[in-house]
C-alpha cells in the first residue's frame, strides 16, 4: 500500500516538473535553462545565445502586458503565448543543432 503511494507521488512530481505540465513560467524557465546549457556546451555561439535571450525577453514582456489587463490571461492570450513559446522552442532547437561551434 505505502509503496503504491510513493510510486504515485514520484510519478506526479516528475509530471509536474516536465515543461508540458509546468505552465507558462515553467516552460520559460526550461527554455532559459536550455539556452544556458547550449552556451556551456558550446552548441550556441554568443550571437545565437543573445538572439535567443532577446526572444525570451520578448515572450516575457508579452506575458507581462497581457497580465497587466488585471484579469489574468484569457484563453486567446494563452494561445498566443503558447505560439510564441513554440516558436522560441523551435529556434532554440535549430540554433543548438546547426553545427556552429563557439
Amino acid at each position: 500500500m505505502s509503496r503504491t503511494i510513493i510510486i504515485a507521488g514520484v510519478t506526479a512530481a516528475v509530471m509536474l516538473a516536465t515543461p508540458a505540465f509546468a505552465g507558462i513560467n515553467g516552460r520559460q524557465a526550461h527554455q532559459q535553462h536550455r539556452i544556458m546549457q547550449g552556451v556551456h556546451s558550446g552548441e550556441l555561439t554568443r550571437r545565437e545565445a543573445g538572439r535567443l535571450e532577446r526572444q525570451q525577453y520578448h515572450v516575457a514582456r508579452s506575458e507581462a502586458r497581457m497580465r497587466a489587463s488585471g484579469n489574468g490571461l484569457s484563453p486567446t492570450e494563452r494561445v498566443r503565448l503558447r505560439h510564441e513559446q513554440n516558436r522560441a522552442d523551435i529556434n532554440i532547437y535549430d540554433k543548438k543543432h546547426n553545427n556552429r561551434v563557439r
